[in-house]
């Protein structure tokens, strides 16, 4: 179970630091942390301390909830929110219809089931 618990929690810091397009020394530096725990945790290979996991979803910008449970909370949310809030207006009108497609793509598929 701990193993399992773990190795969720490093696919979910790989996943995160890939989609924001960071390496590993990146995050680390961001975390004030260093490369060889992210690179540990991401494998599953070490369990992060308390303060380490509280910096790296800090530097990743989701919840601990998250990081720990994959469970998204209120203030993940937030963190989404004011980073489209940045988008200009072609931006936010383009975000907008790839969310409303996506959206209706899942629906689709799912009255398909």
């Amino acid at each position: 179970m701990e193993g399992n618990f773990i190795s969720s929690m490093g696919e979910r810091i790989y996943s995160l630091r890939k989609q924001q397009r960071l390496s590993q020394e990146e995050l680390a530096e961001k975390a004030d942390t260093t490369k060889q725990t992210v690179a540990a945790s991401e494998r599953g290979k070490q369990e992060l301390r308390a303060g380490n996991v509280v910096k790296i979803a800090d530097a990743l910008g989701v919840s601990t909830d998250y990081l720990l449970k994959g469970i998204r909370i209120d203030s993940d949310h937030k963190n989404l929110d004011n980073r489209i809030g940045t988008l200009n207006n072609d931006q936010y009108d383009c975000l907008s219809s790839i969310i409303n497609n996506f959206v209706d793509f899942c629906e689709n598929t799912n009255n398909a089931e």
